[in-house]
């Protein structure tokens, strides 16, 4: 439940062609930080997955960039599961800018291809790399708020 209401507050990417959702991010951060927190999240995805594993953790979640008709959205896949090299969740919002995917659905993607993880352990919220470029959109209070969640360091 946690990680739906953040989620709600959280990261989807690109300009919408239609009425906008409020998990919709059109401007406020700086690309070459976007692109620096998702290679970051994906040179760290073996460590995300052995926490996965391990349940050592909750409410496990990875973002998934979903393109249809030229255009890209990043989806949190939630009630993630990983197998034969693939993660599998479902859908945690709704789209703003793709149209080849709800709510709910369920959307296989491989390990390369995810553009963030996150998972809590002890009250931190672990990994949302792309999230740290997007504080400086945010209010002063939910930028606060976001920030005494994040950990600095992946917890194995």
């Amino acid at each position: 439940m946690r990680l739906l209401i953040l989620l709600a507050g959280l990261i989807c990417l690109f300009p919408a062609c239609r009425p906008q959702p409020e998990t919709l991010v059109e401007e406020g951060y700086d690309a070459q930080e976007m692109d620096a927190a998702i290679a970051r999240a994906r040179s760290e995805v073996d460590i995300f997955i052995k926490v996965l594993q391990a349940g050592s953790g909750t409410d496990f979640a990875v973002k998934a960039p979903i393109e249809d008709r030229g255009k890209v959205e990043h989806f949190w896949l939630t009630d993630v599961v990983y197998q034969d090299g693939q993660f599998e969740g479902l859908i945690g919002n709704d789209p703003g800018v793709v149209g080849n995917v709800k709510f709910g659905q369920k959307w296989k993607l491989g390990r390369a291809e995810i553009s963030d993880w996150l998972y809590f352990k002890d009250g931190k919220m672990y990994g949302n790399y792309t999230m740290r470029p997007l504080l400086r959109s945010m209010s002063k209070d939910e930028a606060e708020r976001f920030r005494a969640m994040l950990a600095d360091q992946p917890a194995p």
